[in-house]
């Protein structure tokens, strides 16, 4: 083992230790009868391997319950929810919900109320992340993981040409036409592939152009589709393939120099030893400020649940800064808590990115959570389509489709 690998080891085992401080213990001598507990829960390779060997554990050491992992597509959760009210079974107690798909659970009602338990929720916790979480005043969910996008650009490229990470929307045209010129090929990638991807990002601009994205044709959005248009004609040729993971092979490959993506990304760019420096900022200045989606997921109870009890436990226990920490610094995870950066970053490479994805969950906002975000992902796109990639007049075209998304809003009612 290398003096690298045995430090990074060590830190593990040390941090991991300090999870023994986060929780109730049980009272000296007292042996409670070992409860169960279902989480569903989506998790990568990696992230389900350190949740299994020290996340769960410790858990189950403090509170005596087994934690049973379950793995349900995302697609089928709320199927799966729906079954067990049916049913009258509680077969998940305890489930880590898409933060955009929120609207879709609370209108069929399969979320426990937990408005009785916001004291619980630490106090370094946002604000805002709270607030998203209620639905009419009453909270439905907990914060879990958030996350946030960020842009991403190589240091290298924008060193040899002396330029600095654009901040505004208008230094970014000029950087990426002074790119296109200059390489014979665009080096800004948007994500333009289709889908949530690019819906998202698309409403991201709308925000920083003080519009309202649901609005379609309001001001904001009109004049962010035109400045859109006029972006695209110095973009990467990659844009129309880019989504969340192409957008890291793309970037990777060097054949763009800046990207935005999900600032979860970090670690796993990191891990590829790319032959050039990255860098990171938190994002984009529009007329209207800096502003961003946050993502990520929430914690909901099934309203069904006969095991709430231990779903809030380990909630405290997820929501503690001492595992906040371990997630932070052990899996890159963006934390819910301000204060779970301090003492984590081990690595010093880290702390630069860090400090951008604070300040991006700062200027953060969270989508309006509405059933019909198919609807308007759909024809957002087709907008995009029309007017930036086929230059189609913004203001006739967003007001098209304005007509459409409001024809095909009664169908998810």
């Amino acid at each position: 083992m290398t003096a690298k690998l045995y430090k990074r080891y060590l830190t593990v085992i040390i941090s991991i230790g300090l999870l023994a401080g986060c929780g109730r213990q049980e009272a000296p001598g007292v042996l409670s009868p070992r409860q169960k507990l279902t989480i569903a829960i989506n998790l990568t390779e990696e992230e389900r391997l350190f949740f299994g060997q020290h996340i769960f554990p410790e858990f189950e050491k403090q509170h005596r319950i087994s934690v049973r992992e379950l793995r349900i597509d995302p697609g089928h959760l709320v199927e799966k929810l729906e079954a067990s009210r049916a049913s009258d079974s509680s077969e998940i107690d305890l489930f880590a919900l898409d933060s955009m798909e929120t609207a879709i659970i609370t209108g069929k009602g399969l979320a426990l109320d937990l408005s009785g338990y916001e004291g619980q929720i630490p106090e370094e916790v946002p604000r805002n992340m709270i607030e998203f979480c209620k639905l009419d005043g009453k909270l439905m969910f907990m914060p879990f993981r958030p996350d946030v996008q960020i842009m991403y650009y190589n240091y290298d490229a924008f060193s040899s040409y002396g330029l600095a990470a654009p901040q505004r929307w208008g230094y970014l045209l000029e950087l990426a036409q002074k790119f296109k010129e200059s390489e014979g090929e665009g080096r800004v990638l948007l994500k333009a592939s289709g889908g949530d991807p690019t819906a998202i990002q698309i409403y991201e601009f709308i925000l920083q152009a003080d519009g309202d994205p649901y609005a379609f044709d309001d001001i904001g959005c009109i004049q962010t589709f035109r400045f859109l248009q006029k972006l695209w004609q110095y973009t990467s040729k990659e844009s129309l393939e880019a989504g969340r993971d192409a957008t890291n092979d793309i970037f990777a490959k060097q054949e763009v120099y800046l990207a935005q993506n999900w600032s979860s990304n970090i670690i796993a760019l990191n891990s590829r030893e790319l032959p050039f420096r990255f860098m990171t900022f938190s994002g984009l200045e529009g007329p209207a400020g800096e502003h961003h989606v946050i993502g990520g997921e929430v914690f909901g109870i099934p309203g069904a649940s006969k095991n709430a009890g231990s779903a809030l436990r380990f909630i405290e226990y997820i929501q503690s800064k001492k595992v906040q920490e371990v997630l932070v610094s052990e899996l890159g995870w963006p934390s819910m808590r301000e204060d779970a950066y301090e003492q984590t970053v081990a690595d010093s490479y880290m702390r630069a990115h860090y400090v951008s994805i604070k300040k991006a969950l700062k200027r953060g906002v969270f989508r309006k959570s509405v059933t019909w975000w198919p609807a308007y992902a759909k024809y957002i796109n087709e907008a995009f389509r029309e007017i930036v990639v086929g230059g189609a007049p913004a203001e006739e075209t967003l007001t098209k489709y304005k007509e459409k998304l409001e024809d095909e809003k009664s169908a998810y009612r």
